[in-house]
């Protein structure tokens, strides 16, 4: 057996385990920090918007052009008065990107980009998009998200229970706003692919967190007739035991994703591969942590808030704490007993004599 194999198996057992719910103060700090970030990112530089939401006009030159992005994103500048995006396709044609024109404006930027290049105005496409067409996108995804979001509440309220639906929630919510404040740090393009990803990374961020889930519920059935372990314990035990098999998932997930972004995205220059790569990439990373760190520490917040669960934590921590006593109470014998060694030998006899003096013979005179 491998050693990540052998340690997953220990894990499961219970041999061994580190304590994440004894911990999640520092985990919600570093979750709070992160978060924190994310929204300033968002509030300070913002989300760059593609086209497809603010509206405007893609040209596509023909193949195999000489002129770089650098040139190309300069003819652009001066012929719209706007920035433009650039990037350089497959068979070396260039995309140039020009949001907020309307249509007048295209035909007289066509001209003019066409004449820098040096290309008949025919040979470059023009393909225009509205900002209302980005912007029904936009409400699409919007009400597609609160739909999933209500959907997880009560099929996890059903199957589970309130709190762990709550707590699910509340890693979803962590995963979308850390994913869109990187966003809004790095700058890149937010295109529908960037939703498309935005929306796949729930479902992977939920399996892991539903994995732990069933593992507690299945762990807690008449918690109370016990007093070994309280609410927290046994959720820390959950976490170990599928510990393994969430790091192995999000791994393998993480891969291909991570092929997109560093290789397709970023040594071969396929831009178009960063919208939906980038999203992917942080969203499974963060589910990962949410679903070890965030959802199941927070369900013990809220399970232990219960009278039930309050009992029980007292009952054993009290047994714990005579537990503790008795062992001590024994030590202390084991060590006065090692600290009077037995007296033999000489001393003995001399004792029994002493003991036999002043005694009558027993004789009668």
């Amino acid at each position: 057996m491998s050693k990540l194999g052998n340690l997953g198996a220990r894990l499961h057992r219970g041999e061994i385990s580190y304590d994440f719910v004894g911990k999640r103060k520092i985990w919600y700090g570093v979750s709070i920090l992160i978060t924190i970030t994310a929204i300033l990112g968002l509030a300070v530089r913002g989300l760059n918007m593609g086209i497809e939401f603010k509206g405007g006009a893609v040209f596509t030159t023909p193949t195999h052009m000489s002129t770089s992005v650098t040139q190309a994103e300069n003819y652009a500048k001066e012929a719209s008065g706007h920035e433009a995006i650039v990037q350089k396709l497959g068979n070396g044609s260039l995309r140039i990107q020009i949001a907020g024109i309307d249509t007048g404006q295209s035909d007289k930027i066509k001209q003019e980009l066409a004449k820098d290049l040096n290309l008949n105005p025919e040979k470059l496409a023009a393909d225009l998009v509205g900002p209302s067409w980005g912007q029904q996108i936009a409400n699409k995804a919007w009400e597609g998200l609160a739909i999933f979001m209500v959907l997880v509440v009560i099929y996890l309220a059903i199957a589970f229970e309130w709190r762990m639906a709550i707590a699910a929630l509340v890693a979803l919510i962590h995963d979308i706003t850390i994913t869109t404040g990187i966003y809004a740090l790095v700058g890149f393009e937010v295109t529908p692919g960037t939703v498309i990803g935005l929306l796949t990374i729930l479902g992977y961020s939920l399996y892991d967190t539903v994995v732990v889930f069933d593992s507690l519920k299945e762990q807690t059935k008449d918690i109370t007739k016990q007093t070994r372990f309280t609410y927290s314990d046994i959720a820390n035990r959950s976490i170990n035991g599928t510990l393994v098999r969430s790091i192995n998932t999000t791994v393998v997930a993480l891969l291909p994703v991570a092929g997109l972004l560093f290789i397709g995205g970023g040594f071969l220059g396929a831009g178009t591969l960063n919208d939906i790569s980038l999203s992917l990439f942080v969203g499974l990373a963060a589910g990962a942590y949410s679903s070890i760190f965030i959802a199941t520490p927070l369900v013990a917040d809220l399970k232990e808030r219960e009278p039930a669960m309050k009992a029980l934590t007292k009952r054993v921590m009290a047994k714990r704490a005579q537990a503790a006593a008795e062992e001590d109470l024994a030590a202390d014998r084991s060590d006065d007993d090692d600290a009077a060694p037995a007296v033999v030998g000489p001393r003995n006899q001399s004792a029994s004599r002493s003991r036999g003096r002043g005694r009558p013979s027993g004789k009668r005179r």
